[in-house]
């Protein structure tokens, strides 16, 4: 349920405004170089700050808790956790009686019969990728040489990112966006038919970060509407190199040695300051509702670096089951 990985397997935990939130990281090889600064970067990628992103501003300081000694892992599961300082849970107690549109406020009630923390979205906040980077920062070094890369290219239906996110401050309502993650010197033959296809497992990953709502590899949707010759990708060299990408970088769901190329769709922040209707739950009346609290014009903008997380922890753990990464880290 919070777990994922065979090999290189994270647990995330925590709630919006519980005390806390983190990863445990269990199987990371002994002897990798970590720590604190190495998070810095991306945690600060992350954050808040920024027009557009939430005014909710978290320090986000990392404490390693375990599987660290001297600076070098040791072998033992990591345990990174954040907590939570700047939380204003008032805003979020009328919610009981009516639910939020598009939040998981109707079903994680239904589905834990009301003894979940609703305070922020608890467990469903997108508070909880916090862990994702920080693991991520950890798989990006152990799939180095391989580079991962995840940039925004459209918010709002438009690719002039500045001009989406100031359209929708004024008029005080969400918007999306497209974010196009490229992951180069990727090792041919990572991956497995079927069940545990690259595009599985990346999919997976990709679906467990609140807000995304589809994903499309290579060519994508558009490959639908290509001639079969003018898709396939043509050999022009025994070690797999293509004159074009549309596969994404993938055959029969293994790596071919090509960059990987995937896509996602980011919905638009579900909370707006826009009025909504919504029903209430103790009454079965529609009523009104005005969300209050702190929350993103455009959470795409702080999406890149966890895809690009999202992204290392998949491969690493392919990695290690081919043999590529060993229990031991060797540079």
């Amino acid at each position: 349920m919070n777990t994922f990985g065979k090999l290189f397997r994270i647990s995330i935990f925590g709630e919006s405004h519980g005390e806390c939130v983190g990863i445990i990281i269990d199987g990371c090889p002994a002897g990798l170089p970590l720590t604190l600064a190495d998070l810095t970067e991306d945690i600060s990628r992350r954050s808040s700050g920024a027009k557009g992103t939430t005014p909710r501003n978290e320090p986000d300081v990392p404490e390693i808790k375990s599987g660290v000694f001297e600076d070098y892992t040791t072998g033992a599961p990591l345990t990174i956790l954040f907590d939570n300082i700047n939380t204003r849970s008032r805003d979020y107690t009328k919610l009981r009686e009516t639910p939020r549109p598009g939040h998981a406020d109707f079903t994680a009630m239904k589905k834990y019969g009301g003894f979940e923390d609703y305070r922020g979205g608890g467990h469903f906040s997108g508070r909880l990728t916090l862990g994702l980077v920080a693991a991520g920062v950890v798989a990006k070094k152990l799939i180095s040489p391989v580079v991962v890369t995840a940039t925004l290219r459209e918010a709002g239906g438009i690719t002039d990112i500045e001009a989406a996110i100031e359209a929708a401050v004024t008029k005080r309502d969400s918007i999306g966006g497209i974010i196009e993650c490229t992951v180069s010197g990727v090792p041919i033959g990572l991956g497995e038919p079927f069940f545990d296809s690259v595009e599985s497992l990346i999919s997976h990953m990709m679906f467990a970060i609140p807000a995304v709502k589809g994903v499309e590899f290579g060519s994508g949707f558009a490959g639908a509407q290509m001639w079969g010759r003018e898709n396939n990708d043509m050999l022009i060299s025994t070690d797999g190199k293509t004159s074009t990408n549309h596969s994404g970088g993938i055959n029969g769901g293994i790596t071919n040695g090509n960059d990987l190329v995937f896509r996602i769709a980011v919905k638009p922040t579900s909370s707006t300051h826009q009025k909504q209707n919504t029903i209430n739950m103790v009454t079965g009346e529609m009523v009104d509702l005005e969300i209050e609290g702190r929350h993103d014009t455009c959470i795409a903008l702080r999406v890149p670096v966890i895809v690009e997380a999202a992204t290392a922890l998949v491969l690493a753990d392919l990695m290690m089951q081919e043999g590529i990464i060993g229990r031991r880290y060797t540079n």
